[in-house]
């Protein structure tokens, strides 16, 4: 009944096995992966015909993880998966950038890669599985990718790499880095370091490369065996004729539109060029007006990159190395715990950051278990940013995305809960944006974190890095525009500090990026870096002594743990009455522990005094000033 193809490789201590040919046969590419007890289904549907009138591939990647994968049953109310938690639609991003660059260029049938996660040992992270398992899918299913791509994760332990890190040296490790590429090229990376050098990431990245070159192998060796027919692809146009007539007709509009330095200034003059070509092909039958739309892209594409390869001068009139102007300003909103505006060039973000206490702490029901975060970072991007009008959803697949870049950026720099025993959301509110608005999301979090008395290892900043290449000339772009991101080849983004790099990543658009442009493009990031440190220090150069007049405050003390039920009272009754009176909120932990929170020094006081006279003389804790802690309060009791 079943003509099963099974391949099978040691990587990374472990086996990862591929198998295709008993589940999910009427997809066009089915592979079951499996590294450890960790499995994942990856399928590959493509529809047969292409989508009418779009100029773009129209790929949709699924990952979604099934909790009988971990032996649990969906918390709540209702008991059934609903819809994407942060990690799928994460992992789902990780995807979809490595595979989408692949795809030939013609192609414009509608496809689908889902990948479901039906075991999970606790021990392999899926995402690099279901990675693995989309690429061998569409290898196998004939659609015209051009793969397969290999993924790994790196750590950096004890000054030495690891592959795929076990759950017990990834709380050892410096680094959480996840690359992938194809045989001969990186195209994605994604990162979380603690202030690691360029020379550890770069290094990092050409470990990770050259580790799953045993995965391409046998992704190639099971397509051998197993692998369909080749889709036939659509004749390729001829558009010379088409290139011809729209030269004459906008190649002067799209000249004096790229002359002009102000975004919306250009926009305008790029529209009525648009519209232009638009009325010919209107009023010309001979004109397809879906080719004509692709030509004059790809007249504005070479236009831009030819300006900036033969001259170094960019669109807005900068050098390749020049990072716009930045404006930086805290303490803008009288009410928040902390606020920022960070400004550079045309992209701006309104970033505010709130204290809370321990029960405001996001708890996360992940199939490895559930456990609290104390640190959420939030990323918005308004239609008004880009001067446009949509209707407003929840957020989406690249707000959640770059709002965990950003996480990723600052969460290395955080303070421990013993030195600062705060939950901390920080919300970014994108008010402009001309190219790289989660960079200035790193760098607006890192002033409003300081101005509402986090104390921060270090300042971060971040900056996006492109590249134009062009056979064997290239350039590499700091601090890239938004138009020089969509018609450039690279997406390099890389946040840190004055000691090191906290996070990178990197999307690639071709198969032709070396170690030599990398290197290039991290140190020249690196000075970058440095100057909007530089210019950020002008609003604030470290985090303030004390938490803003509105923020929560704590004192902790501890008590005889045979004291703790009269400070609780019968029913919570005592504890009650001292949280009404004083308006403060308490939490008793086992060990007699009892920490205070409130939004002045006399309610806490109060509160303390109060307890004080329960037990008698306890015995005096540390004291953190002006900070909060894990507190639950017993007014429900």
């Amino acid at each position: 009944m079943f003509n099963i193809v099974r391949k099978e490789v040691e990587w990374g201590g472990r086996t990862l096995s591929l198998e295709t040919g008993r589940m999910a046969r009427q997809a066009d590419g089915a592979v079951l992966v499996t590294y450890g007890e960790t499995t994942v289904l990856c399928t590959a549907v493509a529809q047969k015909t292409p989508r009418a009138g779009i100029d773009f591939f129209p790929l949709t990647v699924n990952y979604q993880e099934k909790t009988f994968a971990a032996g649990k049953i969906p918390g709540g109310f209702f008991k059934r998966e609903g819809r994407p938690a942060e990690k799928e639609t994460l992992t789902s991003r990780l995807i979809d950038r490595p595979i989408r660059p692949l795809f030939h260029s013609s192609f414009r049938n509608e496809t689908q890669v889902i990948c479901t996660v039906l075991s999970h040992d606790l021990e392999n992270n899926p995402d690099i599985v279901a990675l693995i398992g989309a690429s061998a899918a569409l290898t196998l299913s004939g659609i015209p990718f051009l793969g397969p791509i290999g993924g790994a994760r790196v750590g950096w332990v004890d000054g030495a790499y690891v592959l795929n890190p076990t759950p017990e040296q990834m709380a050892e490790t410096q680094l959480d880095l996840i690359v992938a590429g194809t045989r001969d090229a990186v195209l994605m990376v994604e990162s979380e370091a603690s202030e690691l050098s360029e020379e550890v990431m770069l290094g990092a990245v050409m470990f990770g490369h050259e580790s799953f070159q045993p995965v391409i192998d046998a992704i190639v060796s099971m397509a051998e065996s197993a692998a369909k027919e080749p889709w036939p692809l659509p004749a390729e146009v001829d558009t010379s004729g088409v290139k011809t007539q729209l030269e004459a007709l906008v190649a002067d509009d799209l000249k004096a539109a790229y002359a002009e330095r102000e975004k919306k200034a250009r926009q305008d003059l790029l529209s009525a060029a648009s519209k232009k070509v638009d009325q010919a092909a209107a009023e010309d039958d001979s004109l397809d007006a879906s080719v004509a739309s692709g030509v004059f892209k790809k007249m504005e594409k070479s236009l831009v990159r030819g300006q900036i390869l033969d001259s170094g001068i960019r669109i807005d009139g900068r050098d390749t190395k020049t990072v716009r102007p930045i404006e930086s300003e805290v303490n803008l909103l009288p009410r928040s715990h902390g606020s920022a505006l960070f400004t550079r060039g045309e992209t701006q973000a309104m970033v505010v950051a709130t204290l809370g206490t321990g029960r405001d702490e996001q708890i996360i029901d992940a199939l490895e278990g559930e456990y609290r975060e104390p640190f959420m970072l939030h990323y918005n991007f308004p239609p008004y940013s880009v001067g446009e009008t949509s209707f407003r959803l929840s957020p989406g697949r690249r707000e959640i995305g770059h709002g965990k870049l950003a996480w990723r950026a600052i969460k290395p720099l955080m303070p421990s809960a013993e030195d600062f025993p705060y939950t901390v959301r920080v919300v970014s509110e994108v008010t402009e944006s001309n190219g790289s608005s989660s960079m200035a999301t790193v760098c607006g979090t890192s002033l409003s974190l300081m101005d509402a008395g986090v104390p921060l290892k270090s300042p971060c900043a971040g900056i996006a890095m492109g590249l134009i290449k062009d056979g064997e000339r290239f350039a590499v772009l700091s601090d890239i525009l938004g138009d020089e991101d969509h018609l450039g080849d690279m997406d390099f983004k890389v946040a840190g500090t004055t000691e090191g790099v906290t996070s990178l990543q990197m999307d690639i658009k071709i198969a032709g990026i070396t170690p030599e442009i990398m290197e290039i493009a991290l140190d020249q990031a690196k000075e970058g870096r440095a100057h909007i440190l530089d210019e950020m220090s002008k609003a604030l150069t470290s985090a303030r002594d004390e938490v803003g007049e509105h923020a929560p405050r704590i004192t902790t003390m501890s008590v005889p743990k045979d004291k703790i039920r009269d400070v609780i009272g019968t029913g919570g009754k005592v504890i009650r009455e001292i949280c009404e009176v004083t308006g403060a909120k308490i939490d008793i932990e086992d060990d007699g522990t009892i920490k205070v929170a409130a939004t002045s020094t006399e309610s806490a006081d109060a509160a303390l005094k109060w307890i004080k006279d329960i037990v008698a003389e306890p015995e005096i804790g540390v004291i953190y000033k002006g900070k909060v802690v894990k507190v639950v309060d017993f007014g429900a009791f």
